[in-house]
């Protein structure tokens, strides 16, 4: 009997020394698992971002001024552009953020190219307004690096209550829907939110 206790004391003593050291261990082995980050990107790579704000920009400055001609030409270089943009390495951090920048990519590109097909300013910018809303959480979704930009908001851009949004490089205000509301509101709107 003193026998059977003595092998069920040790037995029991290698058991706790065991969970003991191989539970430590483990814990050590097996770091946290981090919130998805996006990763620092290469130059290329926001080099083609940077272009893509770019042409952007001249297309919302050529809407500010009424200049359909120059809209639809920077349209154009701005879907070249977007064609041009890969976003393979957005796999290195996390394939759902790939996918969600395809999305607005594809969005981009989608309302882009119906902006060419109008020739009444106020149908551009419509299409003007969905691209920038594909473009303002395709720039949060890939962890924009570049120069610090401002989103912008008019209340009343295409009449009561119905609001149009816009990216700018600077937070002063040039309304790039300022004809839609049969007022010149140039200045009309605000900043929401900055990036970088």
């Amino acid at each position: 009997m003193k026998r059977l206790l003595a092998i069920i004391f040790l037995a029991l003593i290698i058991f706790l020394a065991y969970c003991f050291f191989f539970k430590k261990n483990s814990d050590v082995s097996q770091p946290k698992q981090e919130p998805i980050k996006v990763k620092k990107h290469s130059e290329a790579f926001n080099q083609n971002i940077s272009n893509m704000i770019n042409h952007y920009l001249d297309m919302k400055n050529a809407f500010v001024n009424a200049d359909t001609l120059q809209i639809k030409l920077t349209c154009q270089t701005f879907i070249t552009v977007i064609d041009t943009t890969n976003l393979t390495e957005l796999n290195k951090d996390d394939s759902t953020i790939m996918i969600a920048a395809q999305q607005e990519v594809s969005d981009m590109k989608a309302n882009a190219s119906a902006m060419l097909m109008e020739n009444e300013i106020t149908e551009m910018q419509q299409d003007f307004r969905m691209v920038s809303e594909n473009l303002y959480p395709f720039l949060k979704t890939i962890g924009y690096e570049g120069a610090k930009l401002y989103w912008l908001s008019c209340a009343n851009a295409f009449g009561e209550n119905r609001e149009g949004n816009w990216i700018s490089n600077t937070n002063e205000i040039k309304n790039p829907y300022k004809n839609n509301s049969g007022t010149s509101q140039l200045n009309c709107g605000e900043v929401k939110d900055s990036l970088q």
